[in-house]
Protein backbone atom coordinates (compact mmCIF):
# COMPACT_ATOMS: atom_id res chain seq x y z
CA UNK A 1 0.00 0.00 0.00
CA UNK A 2 2.90 2.37 0.59
CA UNK A 3 3.66 2.19 -3.15
CA UNK A 4 0.56 4.18 -4.03
CA UNK A 5 0.66 7.90 -4.69
CA UNK A 6 -2.43 10.06 -5.07
CA UNK A 7 -2.69 12.36 -8.08
CA UNK A 8 -2.84 16.12 -7.83
CA UNK A 9 -1.29 16.26 -4.39
CA UNK A 10 -1.84 19.69 -2.91
CA UNK A 11 -0.56 21.28 0.28
CA UNK A 12 1.71 19.67 2.79
CA UNK A 13 2.73 16.02 2.83
CA UNK A 14 0.64 15.48 5.95
CA UNK A 15 -2.46 16.48 4.01
CA UNK A 16 -1.80 13.91 1.31
CA UNK A 17 -1.09 11.20 3.83
CA UNK A 18 -4.31 12.03 5.65
CA UNK A 19 -6.36 11.71 2.46
CA UNK A 20 -4.56 8.49 1.63
CA UNK A 21 -5.45 6.97 4.99
CA UNK A 22 -9.09 7.89 4.39
CA UNK A 23 -9.00 5.97 1.12
CA UNK A 24 -7.53 2.88 2.78
CA UNK A 25 -10.17 2.84 5.50
CA UNK A 26 -12.91 2.49 2.90
CA UNK A 27 -11.33 -0.37 1.02
CA UNK A 28 -11.56 -2.77 3.94
CA UNK A 29 -14.80 -1.56 5.49
CA UNK A 30 -17.63 0.32 3.83
CA UNK A 31 -19.36 1.15 7.12
CA UNK A 32 -19.19 4.94 6.90
CA UNK A 33 -21.75 7.29 8.40
CA UNK A 34 -21.54 10.89 7.18
CA UNK A 35 -21.45 13.85 9.54
CA UNK A 36 -24.04 16.63 9.43
CA UNK A 37 -23.87 19.87 11.36
CA UNK A 38 -27.49 20.59 10.46
CA UNK A 39 -28.90 17.25 11.57
CA UNK A 40 -31.91 19.16 12.94
CA UNK A 41 -32.73 20.37 9.40
CA UNK A 42 -32.13 17.00 7.74
CA UNK A 43 -33.74 14.60 10.19
CA UNK A 44 -35.25 12.08 7.76
CA UNK A 45 -31.84 11.06 6.37
CA UNK A 46 -30.81 9.74 9.79
CA UNK A 47 -34.24 8.68 11.10
CA UNK A 48 -36.92 7.06 8.89
CA UNK A 49 -39.53 7.62 11.63
CA UNK A 50 -39.48 11.33 10.73
CA UNK A 51 -41.16 10.42 7.44
CA UNK A 52 -44.52 12.14 7.00
CA UNK A 53 -44.43 14.07 10.30
CA UNK A 54 -44.52 17.52 8.64
CA UNK A 55 -48.09 16.78 7.45
CA UNK A 56 -47.31 18.02 3.92
CA UNK A 57 -45.21 16.90 0.96
CA UNK A 58 -41.79 18.02 2.21
CA UNK A 59 -38.49 18.16 0.33
CA UNK A 60 -34.95 18.86 1.57
CA UNK A 61 -31.65 19.32 -0.28
CA UNK A 62 -28.30 19.35 1.51
CA UNK A 63 -24.72 19.90 0.36
CA UNK A 64 -21.74 19.47 2.69
CA UNK A 65 -18.09 20.19 1.84
CA UNK A 66 -16.05 18.91 4.77
CA UNK A 67 -12.48 19.89 5.65
CA UNK A 68 -11.96 22.24 2.72
CA UNK A 69 -8.34 22.29 1.56
CA UNK A 70 -7.57 18.64 2.28
CA UNK A 71 -7.18 16.44 -0.76
CA UNK A 72 -9.80 13.69 -0.86
CA UNK A 73 -11.89 15.17 1.97
CA UNK A 74 -15.57 14.14 2.25
CA UNK A 75 -18.28 15.78 0.16
CA UNK A 76 -21.92 14.81 0.72
CA UNK A 77 -25.20 15.60 -1.03
CA UNK A 78 -28.61 14.43 0.15
CA UNK A 79 -32.17 14.72 -1.12
CA UNK A 80 -35.30 13.60 0.71
CA UNK A 81 -38.98 13.73 -0.16
CA UNK A 82 -41.73 12.52 2.15
CA UNK A 83 -45.42 12.90 2.81
CA UNK A 84 -48.16 11.62 5.11
CA UNK A 85 -50.22 8.78 3.67
CA UNK A 86 -53.64 8.30 5.17
CA UNK A 87 -54.16 9.24 8.80
CA UNK A 88 -51.32 7.28 10.38
CA UNK A 89 -48.76 6.48 7.69
CA UNK A 90 -45.86 8.27 6.08
CA UNK A 91 -43.92 7.40 2.93
CA UNK A 92 -40.81 8.88 1.39
CA UNK A 93 -37.60 8.42 -0.54
CA UNK A 94 -34.09 9.64 0.13
CA UNK A 95 -30.87 9.73 -1.89
CA UNK A 96 -27.39 10.33 -0.53
CA UNK A 97 -24.19 10.72 -2.54
CA UNK A 98 -20.82 10.77 -0.79
CA UNK A 99 -17.28 11.01 -2.08
CA UNK A 100 -14.11 10.59 -0.05
CA UNK A 101 -10.72 9.92 -1.56
CA UNK A 102 -11.22 7.67 -4.57
CA UNK A 103 -14.42 6.20 -3.12
CA UNK A 104 -17.95 7.22 -4.13
CA UNK A 105 -21.00 5.91 -2.28
CA UNK A 106 -24.54 6.34 -3.65
CA UNK A 107 -27.51 5.34 -1.49
CA UNK A 108 -31.18 4.95 -2.43
CA UNK A 109 -33.74 4.42 0.33
CA UNK A 110 -37.47 3.98 0.54
CA UNK A 111 -38.91 5.06 3.90
CA UNK A 112 -42.11 4.17 5.74
CA UNK A 113 -43.49 5.32 9.09
CA UNK A 114 -46.50 4.53 11.25
CA UNK A 115 -47.76 7.06 13.79
CA UNK A 116 -49.81 6.61 16.93
CA UNK A 117 -51.25 9.39 19.09
CA UNK A 118 -49.98 9.15 22.65
CA UNK A 119 -51.77 12.21 24.06
CA UNK A 120 -53.73 15.26 22.95
CA UNK A 121 -50.45 16.95 21.95
CA UNK A 122 -47.99 14.16 21.21
CA UNK A 123 -47.48 11.46 18.60
CA UNK A 124 -45.04 8.57 18.41
CA UNK A 125 -43.79 7.44 15.02
CA UNK A 126 -42.01 4.19 14.12
CA UNK A 127 -40.04 4.05 10.87
CA UNK A 128 -38.29 1.59 8.59
CA UNK A 129 -36.09 2.21 5.57
CA UNK A 130 -34.71 -0.14 2.97
CA UNK A 131 -32.65 0.27 -0.15
CA UNK A 132 -29.40 -0.21 -1.99
CA UNK A 133 -25.89 1.22 -1.65
CA UNK A 134 -23.57 1.45 -4.65
CA UNK A 135 -19.83 1.60 -4.00
CA UNK A 136 -17.41 2.78 -6.65
CA UNK A 137 -13.61 2.99 -6.52
CA UNK A 138 -12.13 5.37 -9.08
CA UNK A 139 -8.72 3.78 -9.61
CA UNK A 140 -8.02 6.24 -12.45
CA UNK A 141 -7.11 8.78 -9.76
CA UNK A 142 -4.24 6.60 -8.54
CA UNK A 143 -0.75 6.27 -9.97
CA UNK A 144 0.73 2.85 -9.27
CA UNK A 145 4.50 2.49 -9.16
CA UNK A 146 3.81 -1.20 -9.65
CA UNK A 147 1.02 -1.53 -12.28
CA UNK A 148 0.67 -5.24 -11.41
CA UNK A 149 -0.12 -4.58 -7.75
CA UNK A 150 -2.46 -7.49 -6.92
CA UNK A 151 -4.40 -5.42 -4.38
CA UNK A 152 -5.90 -3.30 -7.13
CA UNK A 153 -6.28 -6.19 -9.55
CA UNK A 154 -8.37 -8.31 -7.19
CA UNK A 155 -10.52 -5.72 -5.41
CA UNK A 156 -13.95 -4.89 -6.81
CA UNK A 157 -14.10 -1.25 -7.99
CA UNK A 158 -17.92 -1.35 -8.29
CA UNK A 159 -20.39 -3.15 -6.06
CA UNK A 160 -24.02 -2.93 -4.92
CA UNK A 161 -25.17 -3.96 -1.46
CA UNK A 162 -28.48 -3.91 0.45
CA UNK A 163 -29.17 -1.95 3.59
CA UNK A 164 -31.94 -1.04 6.01
CA UNK A 165 -32.63 1.30 8.91
CA UNK A 166 -34.94 1.73 11.89
CA UNK A 167 -36.10 4.68 13.96
CA UNK A 168 -38.53 6.08 16.54
CA UNK A 169 -39.65 9.70 16.72
CA UNK A 170 -41.84 11.33 19.39
CA UNK A 171 -43.04 14.88 18.76
CA UNK A 172 -45.43 17.65 19.75
CA UNK A 173 -45.72 21.15 18.31
CA UNK A 174 -42.71 22.34 20.31
CA UNK A 175 -40.68 19.26 21.24
CA UNK A 176 -39.26 16.13 19.68
CA UNK A 177 -36.99 13.23 20.59
CA UNK A 178 -35.74 10.63 18.15
CA UNK A 179 -33.77 7.39 18.27
CA UNK A 180 -32.47 5.68 15.15
CA UNK A 181 -30.08 3.17 13.63
CA UNK A 182 -29.71 4.43 10.05
CA UNK A 183 -27.89 1.33 8.80
CA UNK A 184 -28.51 -2.13 10.17
CA UNK A 185 -26.27 -4.00 7.70
CA UNK A 186 -22.49 -3.81 7.62
CA UNK A 187 -21.08 -3.98 4.08
CA UNK A 188 -17.43 -5.09 3.92
CA UNK A 189 -15.26 -5.43 0.82
CA UNK A 190 -13.68 -8.83 0.29
CA UNK A 191 -11.53 -10.16 -2.54
CA UNK A 192 -14.44 -12.27 -3.78
CA UNK A 193 -17.13 -9.59 -3.39
CA UNK A 194 -18.99 -7.82 -0.60
CA UNK A 195 -19.82 -9.48 2.70
CA UNK A 196 -23.03 -8.33 4.40
CA UNK A 197 -23.59 -8.85 8.10
CA UNK A 198 -25.84 -7.49 10.84
CA UNK A 199 -24.59 -7.14 14.41
CA UNK A 200 -25.46 -4.65 17.17
CA UNK A 201 -21.70 -4.19 17.68
CA UNK A 202 -21.48 -2.54 14.25
CA UNK A 203 -24.55 -0.31 14.51
CA UNK A 204 -24.34 3.46 14.81
CA UNK A 205 -26.92 4.68 17.31
CA UNK A 206 -28.36 8.20 17.03
CA UNK A 207 -30.29 10.10 19.67
CA UNK A 208 -31.66 13.55 18.81
CA UNK A 209 -33.90 16.00 20.62
CA UNK A 210 -34.99 19.65 20.46
CA UNK A 211 -37.43 22.01 22.12
CA UNK A 212 -38.84 25.40 21.08
CA UNK A 213 -39.00 28.07 23.79
CA UNK A 214 -40.89 31.34 23.47
CA UNK A 215 -38.63 34.08 24.84
CA UNK A 216 -40.82 36.94 23.64
CA UNK A 217 -43.35 37.67 20.95
CA UNK A 218 -40.61 38.03 18.32
CA UNK A 219 -37.88 35.72 19.63
CA UNK A 220 -37.85 31.93 19.97
CA UNK A 221 -35.03 29.71 21.18
CA UNK A 222 -34.48 26.19 19.88
CA UNK A 223 -31.87 24.15 21.79
CA UNK A 224 -31.10 20.79 20.18
CA UNK A 225 -28.80 17.88 20.89
CA UNK A 226 -27.49 14.86 19.02
CA UNK A 227 -25.62 11.93 20.54
CA UNK A 228 -23.92 9.26 18.42
CA UNK A 229 -22.56 5.97 19.70
CA UNK A 230 -20.85 3.00 18.09
CA UNK A 231 -18.88 0.21 19.72
CA UNK A 232 -15.14 0.86 19.86
CA UNK A 233 -15.37 4.64 19.45
CA UNK A 234 -15.82 7.50 21.93
CA UNK A 235 -19.34 8.77 22.51
CA UNK A 236 -19.87 11.92 20.44
CA UNK A 237 -22.29 14.66 21.36
CA UNK A 238 -23.38 17.83 19.62
CA UNK A 239 -25.21 20.70 21.27
CA UNK A 240 -26.77 23.55 19.27
CA UNK A 241 -28.75 26.65 20.25
CA UNK A 242 -30.71 28.56 17.60
CA UNK A 243 -32.62 31.82 17.84
CA UNK A 244 -35.51 32.69 15.52
CA UNK A 245 -36.25 36.39 15.13
CA UNK A 246 -39.69 37.51 13.93
CA UNK A 247 -40.27 34.04 12.41
CA UNK A 248 -37.81 34.98 9.64
CA UNK A 249 -34.13 34.93 10.62
CA UNK A 250 -32.32 32.03 12.27
CA UNK A 251 -28.99 32.45 14.04
CA UNK A 252 -27.23 29.82 16.12
CA UNK A 253 -24.07 28.12 17.32
CA UNK A 254 -23.18 24.50 17.99
CA UNK A 255 -20.39 22.49 19.57
CA UNK A 256 -19.35 18.95 18.60
CA UNK A 257 -17.29 17.23 21.29
CA UNK A 258 -13.56 17.09 20.56
CA UNK A 259 -14.19 18.08 16.95
CA UNK A 260 -15.57 21.50 15.98
CA UNK A 261 -17.59 24.59 16.76
CA UNK A 262 -20.09 25.90 14.23
CA UNK A 263 -22.13 28.96 13.37
CA UNK A 264 -25.50 28.51 11.67
CA UNK A 265 -27.74 31.04 10.02
CA UNK A 266 -30.83 30.81 7.88
CA UNK A 267 -33.95 32.50 6.56
CA UNK A 268 -37.53 31.32 6.70
CA UNK A 269 -38.81 33.13 3.61
CA UNK A 270 -42.31 31.74 4.08
CA UNK A 271 -44.14 28.92 5.85
CA UNK A 272 -42.93 26.74 2.98
CA UNK A 273 -39.41 27.86 1.98
CA UNK A 274 -36.30 27.79 4.19
CA UNK A 275 -32.56 28.03 3.55
CA UNK A 276 -29.72 27.47 6.04
CA UNK A 277 -25.94 27.76 6.01
CA UNK A 278 -23.40 26.54 8.56
CA UNK A 279 -19.64 26.81 8.92
CA UNK A 280 -17.52 24.46 11.06
CA UNK A 281 -14.18 25.42 12.58
CA UNK A 282 -12.09 22.42 13.61
CA UNK A 283 -10.82 22.24 17.19
CA UNK A 284 -8.29 19.52 16.34
CA UNK A 285 -5.01 19.62 14.39
CA UNK A 286 -7.11 19.61 11.20
CA UNK A 287 -7.30 23.39 11.58
CA UNK A 288 -3.65 23.51 10.42
CA UNK A 289 -4.60 22.03 7.04
CA UNK A 290 -8.28 22.83 6.49
CA UNK A 291 -10.11 26.13 6.13
CA UNK A 292 -13.24 24.58 7.68
CA UNK A 293 -16.42 22.82 6.56
CA UNK A 294 -19.45 24.29 4.80
CA UNK A 295 -23.03 23.04 4.72
CA UNK A 296 -26.11 24.37 2.91
CA UNK A 297 -29.69 23.15 3.37
CA UNK A 298 -32.70 24.11 1.26
CA UNK A 299 -36.20 22.96 2.26
CA UNK A 300 -39.57 23.42 0.61
CA UNK A 301 -43.02 22.21 1.65
CA UNK A 302 -45.70 21.75 -0.99
CA UNK A 303 -49.07 22.92 0.35
CA UNK A 304 -52.29 22.20 -1.52
CA UNK A 305 -54.73 24.01 0.76
CA UNK A 306 -54.20 27.64 1.73
CA UNK A 307 -54.89 26.98 5.39
CA UNK A 308 -52.81 23.80 5.61
CA UNK A 309 -49.92 25.61 7.38
CA UNK A 310 -51.00 28.42 9.68
CA UNK A 311 -47.56 29.04 11.23
CA UNK A 312 -43.95 28.06 10.38
CA UNK A 313 -43.00 24.51 11.31
CA UNK A 314 -39.80 24.76 13.39
CA UNK A 315 -38.60 21.15 13.00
Amino acid sequence: MNKVLIKKVRGKMAVSLFAFMLVLSFKANAQFDPMFTQYMNNEMVINPAYTGTRKVLATTLLYRNQWVGITGSPKTQTFSLHSPFGKKNGIGVSVMNESIGITNILRFNGDYSYRIRTSSKGQLSFGLSGGLIQYHQNYNELILINPNDHLFNTNIPNAIAPNAGFGMFYYTNKFYAGFSIPRLIKNSFKSDGIKNSASPNDWHYYLTSAVVLDVSRDIKLKPSIQIKEVAGAPLQGELAIHSLFSNVWWLGVSYRTEDAISVITGFQFSNQLRIFYSYDYALTTLQNYSSGSHEIVLSYDFVYRKNRISSPRLF
